[in-house]
């Protein structure tokens, strides 16, 4: 059996995310999520307001485009491409650490 690189496996990964974010997303329901549903069934939904970035660029998947499709799909695609992006910089920091504890370590070893 062949071996698929590491690289192919999270370049189809990040591609089918972003598909789906893209041209998948629009046609998500239109029902609310868990957590608006309760508040609509036990009367308190009417209480909720809007939180500080509620006016912001992204605010309910509207990237400001005429098209409600095309919106929907770039703020999604805007979504995963910013949690790839804030997961990569935090194993880069992690693993950053990581290595400089294991070369204190070795130099520690080392100079005993």
């Amino acid at each position: 059996m062949k071996r698929v690189s590491t690289k192919v496996v999270a370049g189809g990964i990040l591609l089918v995310a972003l598909l789906l974010a893209g041209f998948v997303s629009f046609y998500a329901s239109d029902s609310p999520d868990g957590l608006e549903s309760v508040a609509e069934d036990k009367g308190f939904v009417d209480t909720a307001g809007d939180h500080a970035t509620g006016d912001g660029p992204l605010a309910d998947y509207d990237a400001g485009l005429d098209s409600e499709r095309a919106s929907v799909g770039v703020a999604g695609v805007v979504g995963v491409l910013v949690v790839l992006a804030l997961g990569t910089g935090l194993t880069y920091v992690v693993r950053r650490r990581t290595r400089e504890v294991d070369d204190e370590r070795d130099s520690a070893t080392t100079s005993a």
